[in-house]
């Protein structure tokens, strides 16, 4: 992302360029001129012909201050809020005083009645009306500015938090897994130590909001290569990657877990082993990874054990995508299955 669109992200002017912007503001310029024609001592002139009169003008004015913040948008987000802010309310009574003034002209050569009894009159009062609502208006979008960005510093600090929570528990048992290989397998020791430190270069030296799923493949890979080393022929895998997905952003730690999950609690109890099953598909508008192991013939599942992982990335999915993702766990004979459905974001 560049920083002029970070910049105009993080902006406290919403897009007065989209379509819903444009919506609203000609709904409330209809309803200002409802409420002003309400509010009018004079009804000398029929009501309907007042009511046309200052919604005309009113959405005149709505529309062309919304076109002059949607063209100097990329110019604005450029300085503070505060300076920002001031610029364009200034700008806002500036287009009001000139709306207002073509409004007389227009309405003095055609002889029609703008409800005011002085050309002064009539330009003071637009003005007082106009400065209200920009005011009302620029408050409003700045407060909602501040509670959104709010938001996403509270998300991201809950994010930390239990990425914090499932990096330790990853390097504990990685470092487990290397010092069973010490004293029977030394070479094969070094080699999994080479493999964490590659994990944590490669993937654990940065915060990142999303990866490509094909760094977490390539981690989970990893991992599980550690792993092997240690369980030998006991660990067999069965890989079913759709790679139209791998290019798909995800977030950091969602797969890996659950494979170390499944190792943990699927093969390590059992004296033969098993085999982990890892599937990926995607369509237009969901990605899924589906993770299977073996479950130990005294298993009960959901096994207590799991809790954490499974927890943890249910949490992190909320925090990340609300309610459009979704984890589910549940076991078909002696298989236990942990599903994620993720909404599908944008290839990296």
């Amino acid at each position: 992302m560049t920083v002029e669109n970070k910049l105009q992200r993080d902006f406290f002017l919403p897009d007065f360029c989209s379509l819903n912007s444009v919506f609203a503001v000609v709904v409330l310029s209809q309803l200002f001129a409802f409420i002003l024609t309400l509010a009018s001592a004079q009804h000398n002139n029929d009501l309907w012909y007042e009511l046309g009169m200052i919604s005309l003008f009113m959405q005149w004015a709505g529309l062309s201050c919304a076109a002059l913040l949607c063209t100097l948008r990329p110019w604005l987000s450029r300085l503070s809020d505060t300076a920002a802010g001031l610029l364009s309310y200034l700008l806002l009574l500036l287009v009001i005083a000139l709306l207002s003034e073509g409004a007389w002209w227009v309405g003095e050569q055609g002889q029609l009645s703008l409800v005011a009894h002085s050309h002064v009159d009539f330009l003071l009062r637009n003005l007082t009306i106009g400065a209200i609502v920009s005011a009302l208006a620029l408050r409003y979008f700045y407060v909602q500015s501040q509670w959104r960005r709010g938001i996403r510093a509270e998300g991201q600090a809950r994010l930390q938090a239990l990425q914090a929570r499932i990096r330790p528990h990853f390097l504990f048992n990685s470092i487990n897994t290397i010092s069973s290989l010490i004293h029977r397998h030394p070479a094969q020791a070094e080699e999994a130590l080479l493999d964490l430190a590659d994990l944590f270069r490669a993937n654990l030296r940065e915060e990142r909001k999303h990866i490509p799923l094909l760094e977490e493949l390539a981690l989970t890979r990893q991992y599980l290569h550690m792993e092997g080393l240690r369980l030998g022929e006991r660990l067999q895998l069965d890989w079913q990657v759709d790679a139209a997905c791998e290019s798909l952003l995800i977030p950091p730690l969602i797969l890996q877990p659950l494979v170390e999950n499944a190792v943990y609690h699927g093969i390590e109890p059992l004296a033969q082993g098993g085999t982990i099953q890892i599937r990926v598909s995607c369509d237009a508008a969901r990605l899924q990874l589906r993770v299977l192991n073996p479950l130990p013939p005294s298993t009960n599942p959901p096994h207590q054990g799991n809790h954490l992982a499974l927890d943890n990335i249910a949490q992190r999915l909320q925090v990340h995508y609300g309610n459009k993702a979704g984890l589910q766990q549940h076991t078909a004979g002696e298989q236990f299955e942990v599903e994620l459905n993720l909404p599908r974001e944008g290839a990296a």
